[in-house]
């Protein structure tokens, strides 16, 4: 059988270890040549090709349900899923999706895109399960990393006291999630697998056996249980840990053994009642590159196999935002001992990487825990430091409660800096930074500004470390900045709520906030050829509002459109239209952003396009409103 064949997991049933040993190079083939053509999750998935081979060897998945948690490691679950033949379009428009997504396949059971998830919902489908007098299966499968989040560890305190309610867990412990893994589990799982004991007898147990009378050079298979028991009794710790909370503990198995792991499974399912399986893996399996450097090729832009380097583009790109805002930080950090960045697990991607080689002791990584971010942040914000909370704009949303109740209410002042704020292409819908302007506007206290461009975005870094009177937070997108001079020191502040005009014209009042404003300059250049001329304002802060400026301008000008990179409701062009009408300026508003809809996985600009956001098609969406309200106009005339 080939990969291409398998549309459906059960099509590997009764194959032998020999014959899913090949399905599983294939898998690995088929995963390289996809991701290396069009980007994305190198080393997980290549790292779980067995775990899922064994697993769905003892599942029918017609009837058993599968979760996985944050999809990163799902695509060999998506090519023996009836999606090898597609599998090229991964992350693109109308494509295979990075992630699970429910609406794609009949397979994805639980979509997923942020970590921890897992345990949650597979315990939901067991419970549901036993209220509907069914009798599937359930398993779910998170990693090492994940499992530092805080829901993954209050859905382990649940199904612990379900001593009745049959779930799996599958620990696919790595040692590795995007950063070096942080906090008391992880660190705790790897000191269990480097114990000596296990060391003493992984290496010398075997050896010991030889000398036994009539064993010689060959073991039995009895004797090799026995010596796979013998491991397992060396390191109870590890099992007392799960057994307390209430699971039944198995492992740690060989990941990457194939017999081993689906005996494993196969006996886990008789257990009545909650049981953990602790998984081996190694991150990037199969691709030698990928083995030695887990956390630079967890993820990866289009690359050459050989190498495994990065494509080189045809033409010099500007600095990415991250890189900006990491050695702008970092430099403000040597000259302040009191500056300290946060991360949750995105040093890399956040640039906070460069701060950790240049002042590590002012440099905390916390794990993929984002709500502990924030709160930690504001602990040290009640004695004098500076935290500047650096976590992607999805992330942030998963800790809007700490926001509110730790910082907001208490005045703190913490700063959030927002990155892949907007919309971030490929890894779709989960990822999109849509909500950020709306949620923290709505929140007393906090102030909200975003760049036009990276230099711009020096001086916000100095603005929101100079400011004390509260939370302030920052949004930047993802990607690089438009190539505008960069300054190596002397950045100076920003006075708060203050805009700036860069546009004169009579016909036209457009607001542009953050990532919108270069778009804004360039459909007032198109508006102009239609004989509208704009005048353009780069608004710099969403809230408080520049109504000394914007005001003014709208009555003078009475047409007014705002221009974000978010969603429309509740975000920036809301808050205008509310300035307006608590002032009771009398203008006509248009709204230009992100309407009510998820945008879908694609390039940035195809998403754009999709949803009119370019600036030839806002242009036209302005004209088309322009003119409407003159017909409107003469009608009541007549």
């Amino acid at each position: 059988m080939h990969l291409s064949d398998v549309t459906h997991p059960n099509q590997l049933h009764g194959l032998s270890i020999h014959q899913l040993e090949q399905i599983a190079r294939q898998i690995r083939e088929k995963h390289l040549e996809t991701v290396a053509a069009s980007g994305g999750h190198l080393g997980p998935g290549l790292g779980v090709v067995e775990l899922t081979l064994a697993l769905y060897q003892t599942l029918d998945l017609d009837r058993d349900k599968v979760v996985w948690d944050v999809g990163h490691q799902a695509y060999p679950h998506k090519l023996i899923t009836g999606r090898y033949h597609d599998f090229h379009t991964l992350r693109q428009k109308d494509g295979v999706a990075g992630y699970l997504k429910r609406s794609e396949n009949k397979f994805d059971h639980f979509g997923a895109g942020h970590a921890s998830t897992s345990i949650s919902a597979a315990l939901g489908m067991a419970l549901a399960r036993d209220l509907q007098g069914d009798d599937y299966k359930v398993a779910a499968i998170i990693g090492d990393g994940a499992l530092t989040g805080g829901m993954a560890l209050e859905a382990i305190n649940h199904a612990g006291h379900l001593p009745s309610t049959r779930l799996l867990v599958v620990l696919n412990d790595n040692e590795m999630s995007i950063s070096p893994n942080v906090g008391a589990i992880p660190r705790y799982l790897n000191k269990m697998r480097l114990s000596p004991p296990m060391q003493f007898l992984t290496d010398n147990l075997e050896e010991q056996f030889k000398h036994l009378p009539f064993v010689g050079d060959s073991l039995t298979p009895e004797l090799s249980r026995v010596k796979e028991g013998m491991k397992r009794l060396a390191v109870p710790k590890v099992g007392a840990v799960f057994e307390e909370l209430g699971f039944t503990y198995m492992g740690p198995v060989d990941g990457h053994n194939l017999a081993e792991l689906m005996n494993t499974f196969t006996e886990a399912h008789k257990i009545e009642g909650p049981v953990l399986v602790h998984v081996a893996t190694t991150k990037g399996k199969g691709y030698a590159i990928a083995e030695k450097d887990q956390v630079g090729y967890h993820a990866q832009n289009p690359f050459d196999l050989a190498t495994g380097k990065a494509k080189p583009s045809t033409t010099p790109k500007p600095p990415k935002y991250a890189k900006v805002f990491g050695h702008t930080l970092s430099k403000i950090a040597e000259q302040n001992p009191k500056v300290v960045g946060i991360t949750a697990a995105m040093s890399t991607g956040t640039g906070l990487d460069i701060l950790c080689k240049k002042v590590p002791q002012q440099y905390i990584d916390v794990g993929i825990a984002e709500q502990h971010a924030v709160t930690l942040a504001a602990g040290l914000a009640t004695q004098g430091m500076r935290p500047v909370a650096a976590i992607y704009s999805t992330f942030l949303q998963r800790a809007f409660d700490q926001i509110v109740h730790d910082v907001c209410i208490q005045k703190l002042p913490v700063f959030f800096c927002l990155d892949r704020a907007g919309i971030v292409g490929a890894d779709g819908p989960t990822h999109q930074g849509m909500y950020d302007i709306a949620y923290l506007r709505s929140i007393p206290h906090m102030v909200l500004m975003a760049p036009k461009d990276e230099a711009e975005l020096q001086r916000m870094i100095v603005t929101g470390i100079n400011y004390t009177d509260g939370p302030i937070a920052m949004r930047y997108p993802r990607g690089n900045g438009v190539g505008v001079p960069l300054m190596e020191e002397g950045w100076e502040t920003l006075p708060i709520g203050k805009a700036e005009v860069l546009r004169q014209g009579d016909d036209l009042l457009i607001l542009g906030y953050g990532s919108m404003v270069y778009p804004a300059l360039q459909t007032a250049e198109i508006l102009s050829e239609h004989g509208i001329q704009a005048t353009v304002v780069n608004a710099r802060f969403a809230k408080p509002i520049d109504e000394e400026i914007i005001l003014p301008l709208a009555k003078q000008i009475g047409r007014v459109v705002t221009m974000e990179e978010g969603c429309i409701m509740g975000g920036f062009g809301s808050g205008v239209a509310e300035a307006l009408m608590e002032a009771q300026v009398a203008a006509h508003v248009v709204r230009l952003g992100v309407p009510d809809v998820l945008v879908d996985h694609a390039t940035a600009d195809q998403a754009k396009a999709a949803i009119g956001l370019t600036p030839a098609q806002m242009a036209t969406t302005i004209l088309s409103r322009c003119q409407l309200e003159e017909q409107m106009a003469t009608l009541h005339q007549q």
